[in-house]
């Protein structure tokens, strides 16, 4: 199927807006090392091997600006002795943040940013005298059919000369009839990379001559005509000529550190994305080396939301099956002696396993390596550290640890907030780290691992840790608390502090922090992921602040349990157990209900109403589920379970619900909908409402928000 010009040229934008990123990360990565080595001439190169694919790729989609301002970079990177300018680092730190906005302008079709001050950094740099870096004499000589290339396509052809590779040159005409020449140019070259390896490719594609044809210097093990076969593309291309410029010298060792451009974009001009360097070791001819090696790609990219649908019609699976499941369970109970039931229950044991298979197999797409959201961290705390005159060094671990995507996004802004306290609050100036005894360089550590079902993330640093006491008089002079309330307060509870709006102990307000902005954002991201957090800390030795996050957010297992006529439900990972009791065992201490449980006081959240007065309360039983909530254990007090299900989380808006204390609604196989509640807003509810009230204020919020439930989701208790 032929694409109109506007609509291929629509899915080109939006591919380099994707590969982009990581150019740009590449660029920052790259400046970060320049800027630890600086006058390395061969991380400068690495740098202009990324803006050069930067500019290649946007003038293939028309994007002007970038284009242009990329080709003055690289220009003022090409020239001799630009590697020893001291501000180098600089300059390419202020080019990632100037390409960065431009490319968001472009994505959302806002303004583009003033790039006239980079430029002006760029031509200071390049004011001094200097000279263009000219290949050696040699090389050109030496190649056979030398044509006007560039220095830099000389100096990579002289390096695969020096290697011993099979060189050939590959003109192809374009066909004056195909409707998409630049597309043509990369077909071509992706057709050349099936065998063998692209080292240059010209003209470049802001060439009047690039419609016309395309000329390659690449490296291949196979013959002149299964070279030219390869490239005869119907509709695509015209004549094609392929010449041998160097056959290749037997038994060698050779590094090759160009590798081609990447794949599905445009094919710019000569020098590639930057890639590990890929050495190759030859030795004598087999049979089975003979053979051509045929390099396919194994990634496809796909749009997140077609993922999010193929989840969302899992999750309506999950919910017939369950339907399946209760109609099932009816007709064993009607016809107990019917010789259909084994094989009814047959085909839904096995559609109930390839249902688990086909999740677990969408879920695993969805799982990408925190890598992705680790990488921005060492730009940022560089950044922040320069403007703190802090010396911070930071330590990455865990970077291949899966989750969610949804989940990675969701946490970026609170990362960042924890990853700039800690440079800002944590770590001391060089010269009070020096008196303490410490190195004058602090360390952060950003650390990433599985626990059970969930995904730990950790932030530490071994700064000067928080004092409990300056957090609590603070929180007493902001009127937060009052000085008897905070005299009772655990040191966990002080900390919770640290995530009320408005909580700052910084002395002076900075660009930095002082606001009191920033961690109340994390509590309630945290809080709508359904995930905690957890303050660990010394003084003077650092702290650690531990994010505990779910692995998806679509599908749980839950614990479902009824209070007051009404269905609820809970994740099954925060119940440790389920403990009988009665109403006798329940004691008041300090105002609040306790139950010893296995010589240890667990604090009772009590969800319904209490017994009335004329019910013998000794006699009454009760369920307790044994929740865990951060750090902290509590118990339900509920009126009794109904056991184990897997639901699909069907998210409300907020004009359907006025309150934090559900995450959300679940549709059962009987057309029952049933509430899962949010369980730290659910304690921090409870905890502050006064016993003999809970039960009513709990149930009055809820009961109202299960009906409203069940309108949004348009079921009736019965029917689904």
């Amino acid at each position: 199927m032929t694409h109109p010009p506007d609509e291929r040229g629509l899915e080109l934008r939006e591919l380099f807006f994707e590969t982009s990123q990581e150019l740009l990360q590449a660029l920052n990565e790259e400046s970060l090392k320049l800027e630890k080595h600086p006058g390395d001439e061969e991380i400068v190169r690495s740098i202009r091997r990324t803006v050069h694919t930067l500019k290649g790729d946007s003038a293939a989609c028309g994007l002007r600006e970038i284009s242009e301002l990329a080709h003055h970079f690289e220009n003022a990177l090409s020239l001799e002795g630009a590697a020893a300018h001291a501000a180098l680092a600089e300059i390419s730190f202020a080019a990632a943040d100037v390409f960065t906005a431009m490319i968001a302008a472009y994505h959302s079709g806002g303004n583009l940013p003033d790039s006239e001050p980079l430029r002006r950094r760029i031509d200071q740099m390049t004011s001094a005298p200097a000279k263009p870096r000219r290949g050696k004499k040699k090389s050109e000589a030496s190649l056979p059919g030398a044509k006007a290339w560039t220095q830099a396509e000389t100096a990579v052809i002289a390096r695969a000369q020096a290697a011993g590779l099979a060189l050939y040159e590959v003109v192809a005409k374009i066909d004056p009839h195909c409707t998409m020449p630049i597309a043509a140019r990369q077909l071509i070259h992706n057709a050349l990379s099936e065998i063998g390896e692209v080292f240059v490719t010209r003209p470049d594609v802001k060439s009047p001559a690039a419609t016309k044809q395309v000329e390659f210097i690449f490296t291949s093990a196979q013959t002149k005509d299964l070279i030219a076969a390869k490239c005869h593309i119907p509709t695509i291309t015209g004549d094609v000529h392929v010449t041998l410029l160097q056959a290749a010298s037997p038994a060698k060792v050779r590094t090759v550190e160009e590798p081609v451009d990447a794949p599905g974009m445009p094919a710019a001009s000569i020098e590639p994305a930057p890639q590990p360097a890929t050495k190759i070791v030859e030795a004598a001819p087999t049979p089975e080396a003979a053979q051509p090696q045929i390099l396919t790609e194994n990634i496809l990219r796909v749009e997140a939301g077609r993922i999010d649908n193929v989840l969302n019609l899992v999750g309506e699976l999950i919910i017939g099956k369950s339907m399946l499941q209760q109609a099932l369970n009816e007709f064993a109970k009607r016809y107990p002696k019917e010789t259909l039931r084994g094989k009814f229950a047959d085909a839904m044991a096995f559609q109930a396993r390839v249902l688990n298979d086909l999740q677990r197999s969408v879920m695993k797409i969805r799982m990408v390596p925190v890598d992705q959201l680790f990488r921005r961290f060492p730009r940022i705390v560089r950044d922040v550290a320069r403007q703190c005159g802090r010396e911070v060094e930071l330590e990455l671990s865990g970077q291949e640890t899966d989750l969610d995507k949804g989940i990675l996004d969701a946490i970026a802004e609170p990362l960042t907030h924890l990853v700039r306290n800690a440079v800002s609050h944590g770590i001391e100036s060089a010269d009070e780290r020096r008196r303490q005894g410490k190195p004058a360089q602090g360390k952060i550590r950003l650390n990433a691992y599985h626990h059970g079902n969930q995904v730990v993330v950790e932030i530490s640093d071994d700064g000067r840790g928080i004092d409990a006491r300056k957090i609590r008089d603070k929180a007493i002079q902001l009127g937060m608390t009052s000085a008897e309330e905070a005299a009772r307060l655990s040191e966990g509870e002080i900390f919770d502090f640290i995530f009320r709006p408005g909580f700052s102990t910084a002395e002076v307000v900075t660009e930095v922090s002082g606001r009191g902005v920033g961690m109340d954002v994390v509590q309630s991201v945290l809080q709508r992921l359904k995930a905690t957090i957890q303050v660990e800390t010394h003084l003077g030795q650092g702290t650690t602040f531990r994010l505990k996050l779910p692995l998806t957010l679509a599908i749980i297992k839950a614990l479902m349990f009824w209070v007051e006529q009404r269905l609820y439900a809970i994740p099954l990972n925060a119940v440790s157990q389920i403990a009988r009791t009665r109403e006798s065992e329940v004691h008041q201490v300090d105002n609040y209900e306790v139950l010893q449980l296995r010589d240890q006081v667990l604090p009772l959240l009590r969800l319904g109403r209490p017994p009335a007065p004329e019910i013998d309360r000794k006699s009454a039983k009760l369920f307790v589920l044994v929740i865990t909530v951060g750090e902290k254990r509590y118990g339900l007090i509920v009126d009794s379970v109904d056991g184990e299900e897997e639901l699909v989380i069907k998210a409300l808006d907020d004009q359907t619900f006025s309150t934090d204390l559900v995450n959300g609604a679940s549709i059962l196989g009987d057309g029952k909908v049933v509430l899962i509640l949010n369980l730290p807003a659910v304690v921090e509810h409870v905890a502050r409402s006064r016993p003999e009230k809970t039960g009513t204020l709990f149930g009055g919020l809820l009961l109202n928000q299960a009906d409203r439930a069940r309108l949004a989701l348009g079921t009736v208790e019965g029917h689904a």
